[in-house]
């Protein structure tokens, strides 16, 4: 038994030291998923994440600057793209670890069945993400040009900075209704309150949404590892349970 309790402190000490910590640039809409994927794989690893949330476009320009991020998990393919063609990222790094989806939903039960209710009389704000630094904010634009709507409904419109802000300004009522990230108001197959349309792939480009390794994280394991974790099994079952695609 003593031996075994030796054998077993042993294993964790080797762990300990092995382990890292990784600076990790995390867009919004991913906010809950990597919250709960960082838990489990400081659990598997001993590597620890220290995660930041916000907007892709704000985090382009951070890294730009020389923050110490080391992987980016954007909410679009294009942003790491380009610090990858600028030499911010490793090359052979970037892949889609998750595909987002967009819908329209209000914290009010039973209000949102269809996107019909944008031409209704039913709400006095819209929330959105800026379409300039947050791709779902973009998506939500080309949603509302591809319905006819955008005119109509632009007056309504109040614009956060990232999706996390849009989703506070309709979780809150200050918005009755908000165009947000799937993945912020879903769990296992439903809603988790209010009611919300989900919006119709047709209806806008592909979210998807790459991560990569950075500059700076180049040299560290703990980077890379996190990188090969996201394509685990289960990462992929939490990120699917939170309404991605894979």
């Amino acid at each position: 038994m003593k031996r075994l309790a030796s054998l077993l402190a042993g294993l964790v000490c080797a762990l300990s030291a092995h382990a890292g910590e990784v600076q990790v640039a995390v867009a919004a809409n991913f906010t809950a998923p990597m919250q709960a994927i960082a838990a489990q794989f400081q659990k598997d690893t001993g590597h620890k994440a220290l995660l930041a949330f916000g907007a892709t476009g704000k985090f382009y320009a951070q890294v730009r600057n020389g923050a110490p991020f080391e992987v980016l998990l954007a909410a679009d393919d294009e942003t790491p793209a380009r610090l990858e063609a600028e030499g911010q990222a490793v090359a052979g790094t970037r892949y889609t670890y998750a595909v987002g989806r967009l819908v329209l939903w209000s914290a009010q039960a039973g209000l949102v069945s269809s996107g019909d209710i944008l031409k209704s009389a039913d709400y006095r704000h819209l929330a959105i993400a800026n379409p300039k630094t947050a791709p779902y904010g973009a998506a939500a634009m080309t949603v509302l040009d591809k319905l006819g709507l955008r005119a109509a409904v632009q007056p309504r419109i109040v614009q956060g900075e990232s999706i996390a802000q849009a989703y506070q300004f309709a979780s809150t009522g200050n918005a009755e209704l908000g165009f947000v990230a799937l993945s912020q108001v879903w769990r296992d197959g439903q809603f988790t309150s209010g009611s919300g349309w989900i919006v119709p792939a047709h209806l806008h480009a592909p979210i998807r949404q790459d991560a990569v390794l950075l500059a700076k994280g180049r040299a560290n394991p703990a980077a890379k590892a996190l990188l090969d974790y996201l394509r685990s099994n289960k990462a992929q079952a939490l990120i699917r349970s939170f309404g991605y695609e894979i």
